[in-house]
């Protein structure tokens, strides 16, 4: 049976933004073959990560103004070429600064698949299925992070580092030339011309407005809260509740199921009560944000812990969806390149923010202050998403932004 157009278009999307994910976290099972092979220090091995989200989450900005300007397509074929080629040249490298090199230039093609993807699933997917469609984007996401270090750590074994990173990244070969034989069903956003020039802003202004600088903060406050307890919860569970490390594992792997199903209900919730997604959004991060509190508070047993902790992730992946789609509509038309561009580097700039001051808690020996933060954190990025969704409506009624 023959796939729709919509959803070619999701796997052809899907499959890049799958790898721009998988490619990150299949560096960390390295770092002892490459302390090995090239006699590096652990900083220094820290450092492939650093480089590869710093310049993409540097770059997409810049790279969404390419987009919105030039089209969407051959930035994501270029880019994920780079990316992936990259990654496979790595299994060629005689120094450890080649690696180095390399875990750039794949940020570097990794900074296009964030604007170039919303700009084109906003141009070639029906209204009615951008919920689903932005659901299916963030959840290839999610499996890609998933499917990073199990992959790279059994192909190591089976077949040595060189030869596994060099066919992980041979692996983009066939998305590229996928997106290339079937790009005609990949359209670009739409492009509107405003009809008075006294109405243009500019992309500088647009991205220091204060909508999208708090569109920028919520994203920003909820990726610390998710690094949070990604990075720290295993830690707090086993020294204030006493649990097992495997038990505690077991919650944290219970969170992110949650939050990757979560993903999906949220889609299916935005396509189908459009003018809900607002409140929808709202009362599943503080669910969310309860829940943990929950987990810190109440003496609940081991299992109680693991179920609590994957509803947290299911209201709070159920709450993303929505969030993408008020950014969505919040984006001039022409202009959702450097809008996500923008607002999306928020995500790995919370990643990188949070990690060590919490630690610094744990040191200083308040890990029971952990979760009570990440809640914090979620409740304090309710007030972004809501002025920022009730900011752009009000803008939307009385301007008509431009390139």
């Amino acid at each position: 049976m023959a796939l729709s157009r919509t959803t070619r278009v999701n796997l052809l999307i899907g499959n890049g933004h799958f790898l721009s994910h998988f490619y990150v976290l299949c560096l960390p099972p390295l770092f002892l073959a490459w302390q090995n092979a090239f006699h590096v220090s652990f900083a220094e091995l820290g450092l492939t990560i650093a480089l590869m989200s710093g310049t993409t989450a540097i770059l997409q900005t810049p790279v969404g103004f390419l987009v919105d300007r030039h089209g969407a397509r051959a930035y994501l074929v270029g880019g994920a070429l780079l990316m992936s080629l990259s990654i496979a040249a790595m299994g060629l490298a005689t120094s450890f600064w080649q690696i180095l090199l390399l875990a750039a230039l794949s940020g570097v093609g990794n900074s296009v698949i964030h604007p170039a993807d919303y700009a084109i699933l906003s141009g070639s997917v029906d209204k009615d299925r951008m919920g689903r469609s932005f659901a299916l984007h963030t959840f290839s996401g999610n499996l890609g992070f998933s499917a990073g270090a199990p992959v790279i750590a059994l192909l190591t074994v089976a077949m040595g580092w060189r030869a596994s990173v060099i066919l992980v990244g041979l692996l983009g070969v066939p998305v590229v030339i996928s997106i290339l034989l079937q790009s005609n069903i990949l359209k670009d956003q739409v492009r509107e011309e405003p009809r008075h020039a006294a109405t243009r802003v500019s992309g500088r202004e647009l991205l220091l407005s204060r909508t999208m600088l708090l569109f920028f903060t919520f994203f920003l406050l909820g990726s610390m809260a998710g690094a949070g307890v990604q990075s720290w919860l295993i830690t707090v569970l086993h020294s204030v509740h006493n649990m097992t490390l495997e038990a505690a594992s077991t919650a944290l792997t219970g969170y992110m199921a949650g939050s990757t199903i979560g993903v999906l209900v949220g889609g299916w919730f935005a396509d189908t009560y459009k003018r809900h997604v607002l409140s929808f959004a709202v009362v599943l991060t503080l669910a969310s944000a309860m829940l943990t509190l929950a987990v810190d508070w109440l003496p609940v047993s081991g299992l109680m812990v693991v179920g609590l902790m994957f509803a947290s992730g299911l209201a709070l992946g159920s709450s993303r969806t929505p969030r993408d789609v008020m950014l969505k509509d919040a984006a001039p038309p022409g202009q959702i390149g450097k809008v996500f561009g923008f607002v999306s580097a928020g995500l790995p700039l919370g990643s990188a923010l949070t990690p060590v001051p919490f630690g610094l808690l744990i040191d200083h020996g308040h890990p029971e202050l952990i979760l009570v933060l990440v809640a914090v954190l979620l409740l304090a990025s309710l007030l972004c998403m809501g002025t920022a969704r009730s900011v752009a409506q009000h803008a939307a009624a009385t301007a008509i932004p431009a390139e």
